[in-house]
């Protein structure tokens, strides 16, 4: 996975220049999703990888599912990583082009899971306190996973914060057979 993130790390750092030039994170973000979107599709990928097709039909080909929704450079970006046999880097792509934008926006995407439903109060809380941690705007999504038993694991991002008592009785166990 690491070599796939490598090849698409100039793509999205292009891509957010353009965007972050144009004044246009949220238009190049929507355009990169539904690109990925379109990648991912089954019928699409065996099109992109095609050696009968040139790029120029493979490209033509995949705007052409995306319609109207991609604005002319975002159709010269898709020409480009169709010339380049990079297509399939789309969900690369867009997926770091998405962490590029959060670190501009200072703003981090956070789920919180827990095993039962929290009041919007706790929620609140929950978001200052991360806010006063991580010292970003916090996107907060909330889940329930009755198996935690008790507690909450939260993932902001590459930190994750395991304070469930599934976690805490795994913890246990794993120090009790050492």
């Amino acid at each position: 996975m690491a070599e796939l993130t490598t090849l698409a790390r100039p793509y999205a750092k292009a891509a957010f220049q353009v965007a972050l030039q144009d004044g246009a994170l949220s238009a190049w973000s929507r355009m990169l999703t539904l690109a990925a979107s379109v990648a991912e599709d089954a019928t699409v990928a065996s099109i992109m990888s095609s050696p009968e097709l040139s790029f120029e039909q493979i490209a033509d080909t995949f705007l052409e599912v995306c319609g109207d929704e991609l604005d002319s450079k975002g159709q010269n970006f898709v020409r480009l990583l169709a010339e380049n046999k990079r297509l399939a880097l789309l969900v690369e792509v867009s997926t770091l082009f998405e962490n590029l934008k959060a670190n501009q926006e200072k703003s981090v995407d956070v789920e919180i899971t827990t095993a039962f439903e929290i009041s919007s109060e706790i929620s609140e809380k929950l978001v200052q306190a991360l806010k006063t941690r991580l010292q970003r705007d916090i996107k907060l999504a909330t889940a329930v996973d009755p198996t935690l038993l008790g507690g909450a694991v939260i993932r902001a991002g590459d930190t994750v914060i395991d304070s469930s008592t599934r976690g805490k009785l795994n913890k246990l166990a794993e120090t009790m057979n050492s």
